[in-house]
């Protein structure tokens, strides 16, 4: 499987977690969304993404592997790899507070992961809705 995906993370306690080249990110406690993408083995790359032992090589990572930090659901799509910074524009447009930089180095994109506060499945259906694909949910 390959596509793009939305990562639901749950911070249980305010952070600050040094990010690679973006030094100390301070994380307030509650739900972000991370969008990534995945051309290949993309399950496997959803179960990286819970695991808390593993190199650290995408700023992901480094919040992934904090104690503070539970990877909740996913919801991956069936698209080409442009979507990644489509959605994370979407996220954006919804209002929702980006963490600068994060994610987004290889792009043009503010961020690629944002604090949340509606549920999920709302941010899910609305995504879903204007792209007009059906997610696969996948649960930790």
């Amino acid at each position: 499987m390959r596509g793009v995906y939305l990562l639901l993370l749950m911070v249980g306690r305010d952070l600050k977690i040094r990010v690679g080249s973006l030094g100390v990110v301070r994380f307030k406690r509650g739900y972000y969304v991370y969008v990534g993408s995945g051309q290949r083995y993309l399950e496997k790359r959803i179960q990286r993404h819970k695991k808390k032992i593993k190199k650290v090589k995408w700023h992901i990572d480094y919040l992934t592997t904090n104690s503070g930090v539970r990877v909740m659901e996913a919801a991956v799509y069936n698209l080409p790899k442009k979507y990644e910074c489509i959605f994370a524009d979407m996220l954006r447009s919804m209002g929702f507070k980006s963490v600068k930089g994060f994610g987004s180095t290889d792009c043009k994109c503010i961020s690629h992961l944002y604090q949340i506060d509606v549920d999920f499945d709302r941010i899910v259906d609305e995504i879903s809705d204007k792209v007009r694909v059906k997610p696969l949910r996948l649960d930790p």
